[in-house]
């Protein structure tokens, strides 16, 4: 995907798993879309659905569902605690990567437009569609809720963007528009107090929080209404809640995390936390976030370090780190950051393991053992990841969970790199094939074809040359797992230390074969020596791993 729209409808219903399961296929049914999260909530009889994709693919796919679940959802007998006022709530669309407002915009109003038509169904614009400032908010039109709509509908102020003025019993009305991302973001504190909480999330929300006397007593304006005094940032709503029995958090919604991103608030409610004699433990996200956001605290805290950091990734693990994401449980960022959910997986990657086995087990020359040496490495780095999520936040490991941090992220670096050569090794293999299939009738089509060939295993050297070096480096992080590691998983680090050594001495094998058909003596003497240091390097790692690991049997 080189643009991406981000896409959440909020379906009036989240208890029925069948209508839920339907509108889930209708979005995964469409090419170009990726279905990245469903969200039901049974006591708010509503499901958020979370999809992203190129701008025309999530139009389709907002379509689809929505035909979907006005199809198998009925107002006329739906009750919920959330505020609703259609089948289909509210239908947004959310610039993410090389997607403007302007484009988001035009996409609502398709939709509304092809909605109303096709379904009959009354649409309204809001955020930043809106057509009328009272329209931009949504709790404005959604006033009243579904059961207002059709005393509402007699009045010219409530006239919808597309369709007719008029009552749809089975269908209410829905709302669509661009806004911003929103984040849902929690941080933690280390008291059971809820109170402290609430007045801190009173300090740093827009609305901040109301004035009172000396007695504890309301001041009223010439207004009649309480008068306010409003808080340090715009854009956030906030309030006091309970994790568990143990642990307040200050919960959270940014509206426009480039304004006021996590890194902010963050900081705030440390100062304000400090002030009651206590401290801010981690942080939470809950649902998605762009990388963007992780990569904006990252700048600030690599600056206030005075370290010059550039790489992206890099700095999206600074900010995990700083903001203790990983506080309450382990924080994924294949499972939690936008752009890496809908990074494009290889066709062998995407098969479940079954299907991989028997792909493999087939006639067809790849995938073949290049490819099995990168799966043998990626589960060796996974090996090594486990150890350390189980050590970290033990209190007997305090004094290593930050060797064991900077471990576990190169582990999970080094997981992806070996996952994508997957298929990359076959994807060389293949151009092998392709080169021999060129025509070779005359001099000059027997040359060209010659320099694909070698071109080709070139090519299909340094492929498997990499996944060995890599899986040379998965040894070095072994060897800090099984030094400081949980001690009940030591010997997980002996078989991702086994499964390092086999995918370098695997990978060198195909080196090797392919080198036999090079004609460039050159090429081959270099690598030849890079090889033959990579062999003995992994031999001596993996003994002394092994060593390390039957002394604490």
């Amino acid at each position: 995907m080189t643009k991406i729209v981000e896409c959440v409808p909020n379906f009036s219903e989240g208890r029925d798993k069948k209508i839920i399961n339907a509108i889930s296929g209708a979005i995964k049914a469409v090419d170009g879309v990726k279905l990245l999260n469903v969200d039901p909530g049974s006591d708010f009889n509503r499901t958020v659905y979370t999809f992203v994709g190129e701008p025309n693919a999530v139009l389709e796919a907002a379509l689809m569902s929505a035909k979907v679940g006005l199809t198998l959802i009925d107002m006329t007998k739906h009750k919920g605690e959330h505020a609703r006022m259609g089948a289909l709530d509210v239908m947004p669309f959310i610039p993410i990567r090389d997607v403007t407002d302007d484009d988001c915009i035009d996409l609502s109003k398709k939709f509304g437009e092809r909605m109303a038509k096709e379904l009959g169904v009354p649409i309204f614009l809001y955020a930043k569609s809106a057509t009328k400032p009272e329209r931009e908010k949504l709790p404005n039109i959604r006033k009243g809720e579904y059961e207002s709509l059709e005393e509402k509908f007699k009045y010219p102020f409530f006239i919808p963007d597309f369709g007719k003025a008029e009552f749809v019993p089975k269908s209410g009305a829905t709302a669509t528009g661009c806004r911003d991302i929103l984040l849902a973001y929690n941080i933690n504190l280390n008291t059971n107090n809820k109170k402290i909480a609430s007045e801190i999330s009173g300090n740093i929300r827009t609305s901040g929080k109301i004035k009172k006397d000396q007695k504890g007593r309301k001041i009223i304006g010439n207004d009649g209404k309480p008068e306010r005094i409003l808080g340090k940032f715009k854009g956030v709503q906030a309030g006091g809640m309970m994790y568990d029995e143990n642990i307040a958090q200050v919960s959270m919604n940014l509206l426009n995390y480039r304004k006021v991103n996590i890194h902010h608030v963050f900081e705030e409610v440390k100062k304000e936390a400090k002030k009651f004699g206590i401290k801010v433990t981690g942080s939470e996200i809950v649902g998605l976030l762009p990388k963007e956001s992780l990569v904006l605290a990252g700048k600030f805290y690599s600056k206030k370090k005075e370290l010059n950091i550039l790489d992206e990734d890099k700095l999206a693990s600074i900010a995990i780190d700083e903001l203790g994401l990983s506080d309450l449980y382990q924080f994924i960022p294949e499972e939690k950051v936008i752009e890496y959910m809908v990074e494009e997986t290889g066709p062998l990657v995407s098969l479940n393991v079954k299907e991989f086995l028997s792909e493999l087990a087939s006639s067809s020359p790849a995938p073949g053992g290049g490819s099995v040496a990168a799966l043998t490495g990626a589960l060796g780095s996974a090996l090594d990841s486990m150890v350390c999520n189980l050590t970290i936040g033990k209190n007997k490991y305090n004094n290593v969970k930050d060797e064991l941090k900077i471990a576990l992220e190169k582990s999970e670096k080094l997981r992806r790199t070996l996952t994508k050569l997957i298929d990359r090794d076959t994807e060389a293999f293949n151009d092998v094939i392709k080169a021999f299939k060129m025509p070779k009738e005359n001099e000059e089509e027997k040359t060209m074809r010659n320099i694909a060939i070698q071109r080709g295993y070139k090519t299909a050297t340094k492929v498997p040359l990499e996944t060995a070096k890599t899986g040379e480096k998965i040894l070095d992080i072994t060897l800090i797992v099984a030094k400081k590691g949980n001690k009940n998983s030591i010997t997980d680090a002996a078989v991702s230390a086994l499964m390092g050594k086999v995918c370098v001495q695997s990978a060198i094998l195909n080196v090797k074969i392919n080198l036999s058909s090079i004609e460039d003596k050159k090429f081959i003497d270099k690598i030849s020596l890079e090889i033959d240091k990579l062999e003995k390097n992994v031999i001596n790692k993996t003994d002394k791993i092994i060593e390390i690991v039957n002394s604490k049997i």
